[in-house]
Formats: C-alpha cells, structure tokens, sequence
C-alpha cells in the first residue's frame, strides 16, 4: 500500500475526522456502495439505519440487511437493519420514525439505492421504467423528505446523493434514456434541494465515482467492465466521508467525483483502490468518453 503519510485507508483514522455518534439512514445500504460507506461510518463508532429490501438471501445478489448488520455491528457501529422498498413511502416514513426511535435523530442521509437497466427505449418495458424511476428518483425524494424534518434538528446534517454530475450530452441518453431519465432525477433533487435548504445548513450533495466500481449489481449487467478494469467500493466510501464530515454550511450543492475530493483530502495515489493495480480503468457513465464495453460493442 502506498505511503499516506500517515492516512490510513479504510480505516479508522483517514482525514483525521470522525461520525462518532451520528446517525447515518442509508438507502441500499445491504451491498456494494452503500454496504461500503455504512462500514466506513461505522468503523468511527456512527449508528447506521439500513433501508433495503433484500431481508433473505439471493443467489445472484448477495448480502441482505441482516449480513450487512453484522458486519456493521463488527467494524464497530450500531445497527438497525430495515426491510424497506423506498419506492413505498409509507415503508420509507414507518423506517425513518423506527431510527429516530432506536438513536434519538439522524444526521445523515445517504440515497444510494439505485435501479439500472442499460437498454435502448423498445427494449425497455414501461415495468422496467417505472422501476428506475420509483427507486432512483422517486426513492431519493421520497427518503429526503421524510428524512428532512429531522435533519433540520441535526448539528451538521448532510444528504448526500449517489448521482452523477447532470451531463446533457445526448451520448449519455442515446443507448439507455430510460435509465438516464431515472439517474439524472436524483441529480435535479441534489440540484433543488441544495437551494431549497441552504438556509436551514443542510448540505446536499452527489458523488459519483470516476471510474467503474466493482460490485455484486455490476457483475448482473453482462460483462458491463470486467472486474480487472474496475475500483473497490472503499474509493467512494472514503471520498462519502470525506464529505459527511464537512461543515455543512459550506460545502452544499456539488456534484462531487470520488477522486476529486481525495485528492482535496491530500491523497493522490489511488492504485491501492483498484481491483487489481497497474490495469487500465474504465470511466463511469455520464464522464468522459463512452467505452464500447457498456454496450457490448466491439
């Protein structure tokens, strides 16, 4: 590992800064992404909410609330697993009020559950599309707005959004609009509700990674990036840190690049975060070119 000069990675002393004590509800918090940024609060003593629907294994998908709990509870959290489809918002308000009950309030919202299907427009099902839309963006404001009223009590609240930075170059829509469409939904929340709350102190922001993160989801897509090309989730957990423990008053309304903000934190070599150092790596949709890769293209 690289020489950090003194930072850890994934680890408990990275930046210097902790969540000790803060209430984290994470939307999709059971894998990937979302299981890595609960981990990380969770290794500086914070409380995790995790709003997800997997309460039983899966096959092809795995890690459910109850797993992600454990693990939790052993990097050093508390846990508080809830099976909840955010696309519910009577199950989003019934959750929300189960945290504030369990740790007395919630600091942070993190809206990482996502629904992804790369398919052009006659090969998307309106089923399909209205299961982006009710999970990506629909998800994202419902779990904001019941979340709000008691961010508006919190010290330093943030909601910090897993949605890309709103690219309206027409390659971004032309292969899979629907998902777009749902994506770029979170993205015009974070764009809104930055406003819509600056005055009340809370931060709200997007991150989205620079490039393509390994996780259960990706490996679903068929072949999307190969593993050797991609980031550990760890990349965007430290960047979401990073972030969280910002003064919310000051830094509201970005569309944050996980790599961007590290190197604001002073880190600069990121080969300790790849799949495997040294291979090449592919871009994230919605930033730079578009790899053939995504589309099965040669």
């Amino acid at each position: 590992m690289a020489d950090l000069s003194g930072k850890t990675l994934f680890g408990k002393t990275l930046f210097g800064k902790t969540l000790f004590g803060k209430t984290l509800f994470i939307s999709g918090a059971s894998r990937g992404i979302g299981k890595a940024i609960a981990l990380r609060a969770a290794a500086d003593g914070a409380n995790i909410a995790i709003a997800a629907k997997t309460a039983e294994p899966n096959p092809k998908l795995p890690g459910t609330i109850y797993s992600a709990a454990e693990e939790i509870e052993a990097a050093g959290g508390r846990a508080l697993p809830l099976q909840v489809d955010i696309r519910d918002g009577e199950q989003v308000q019934a959750a929300v009020e189960k945290t504030v009950a369990a740790f007395g309030g919630i600091d942070i919202l993190i809206n990482n559950a996502s629904a992804i299907s790369l398919t052009p427009t006659l090969a998307t099902p309106l089923k399909k599309f209205d299961l982006m839309w009710g999970v990506n963006a629909r998800g994202t404001f419902a779990c904001s707005q019941a979340c709000l009223p008691y961010l508006q009590k919190a010290a330093n609240p943030h909601i910090l959004t897993l949605s890309p930075p709103l690219n309206l170059d027409p390659k971004w829509f032309q292969h899979h609009v629907a998902y777009t469409i749902a994506k770029y939904g979170m993205s015009l929340a974070v764009l809104g509700m930055a406003e819509e709350f600056r005055a009340d102190g809370i931060a709200v922001n997007a991150l989205w990674p620079r490039t393509v993160v390994l996780t259960a989801a990706l490996a679903m897509l068929g072949g999307m990036s190969p593993p050797r090309n991609c980031r550990k989730p760890e990349i965007v957990a430290d960047a979401a840190h990073a972030i969280l423990t910002r003064d919310s008053r000051a830094y509201t309304g970005n569309f944050a690049i996980d790599e961007d903000v590290l190197r604001e934190e002073g880190i600069t070599d990121f080969e300790p975060y790849a799949v495997e150092p040294g291979q090449p790596l592919h871009p994230d949709l919605f930033l730079g070119d578009t790899p053939a890769e995504y589309f099965g293209r040669d």
